[in-house]
């Protein structure tokens, strides 16, 4: 790695990583990291996120609580504002501090709770969104359904909560704080020595990207995939004989208010892959091919896509927003 080189954000040892562990035996000494001007805007920008983020979903929570009858559709928002405040008030500031510090000054029981809490805040956010694409579907494919889908919703979250907390149980005991003293006094909060070779490493970052990503979107593509496959069904139905659309009809095929909260649900999930797919696939090409990225990538890149990751707690409210005519208490 360069001497840019940072700690992972989200995952485990990996590619934005100083870890001495990291290195190749070969290499008489590791080369620690700096603070950049990369990082010190990495650091800025983030700050700015935070605040905006925790402004937008606080919001989004108040005008929710002000809401006399609570479709279901309000509780998975509000599910997933508290998810994307996990990422506000845990990610971001612990992301920033330690690219402020560089080495971790925090302790080594802060070193596994904060990790368990990064990735169970990552997970929540994708499990949840997850959550409403099947509402989605529910609500397109079973409409009459109501009471189902609400038990079923309710249950869906307890799972997704659940799931996270205990996917990311594993970082407890894998992240530690270790120190070197060669070529300087240096202290970081890494997952080194946690693995006894590289393939189990390598294995487990892969099942949290599956998990965290690959799983998340393959279902949010099913259940969007059956949607639009019944909506066209219907609209083939319902199509007049004289061979001559009936727009109306065509208009009323699913109710006004479904298809708002249809298209909120969509470009929510579209929000997810577009800030994220590009950090995760980045990463994935270090765990396969890591002599290539060396080198040839900026790390810079790193810090803009993570960035990048992180607009998705803001984008997550501004959508509902936008989405929702009523969004003010009492409304």
């Amino acid at each position: 790695m360069n001497q840019s080189s940072q700690r992972p954000a989200l995952l485990h040892p990996a590619w934005e990583l100083l870890d001495p562990g990291c290195q190749p035996t070969s290499a008489p000494l590791p080369r620690l990291p700096t603070f950049t001007a990369a990082a010190k805007a990495r650091v800025f920008i983030t700050f700015v996120l935070c605040g905006v983020s925790a402004l937008c979903n606080l919001a989004v929570l108040w005008a929710a609580s002000g809401q006399r009858r609570r479709s279901r559709v309000h509780l998975l928002i509000v599910h997933l504002s508290v998810a994307d405040l996990l990422v506000t008030f845990v990610v971001m500031p612990v992301d920033a501090a330690w690219n402020l510090t560089v080495q971790w000054l925090a302790g080594d029981l802060a070193c596994r709770i904060l990790m368990f809490l990064k990735l169970q805040a990552m997970y929540s956010c994708a499990f949840v969104t997850v959550v409403i694409s099947l509402d989605r579907q529910w609500a397109v494919l079973h409409p009459l359904a109501v009471v189902t889908a609400r038990r079923r919703n309710k249950a869906l979250l307890v799972a997704a909560w659940t799931t996270s907390v205990l996917l990311s149980l594993p970082q407890i005991f894998l992240f530690h704080k270790v120190s070197i003293t060669r070529p300087a006094n240096f202290t970081q909060c890494t997952t080194r020595g946690s693995f006894s070779s590289r393939w189990q490493e390598t294995a487990y970052n892969l099942l949290t990207f599956a998990c965290l990503f690959l799983l998340p979107l393959a279902l949010m593509v099913t259940c969007y995939t059956r949607i639009f496959l019944h909506i066209s069904r219907r609209l083939a139905r319902r199509r007049p004989s004289s061979g001559e659309p009936d727009l109306r009809r065509s208009r009323d095929n699913i109710p006004r208010a479904r298809r708002r909260t249809l298209k909120m649900s969509i470009v929510i999930v579209l929000c997810f892959v577009l800030c994220w797919g590009p950090y995760y696939l980045l990463g994935l090409w270090y765990w396969f091919f890591p002599e290539h990225l060396e080198g040839k990538v900026s790390h810079s890149l790193t810090h803009i896509l993570f960035i990048f990751g992180l607009f998705n707690t803001c984008a997550d409210p501004l959508v509902y927003g936008l989405f929702t005519v009523r969004f003010r208490r009492g409304s």
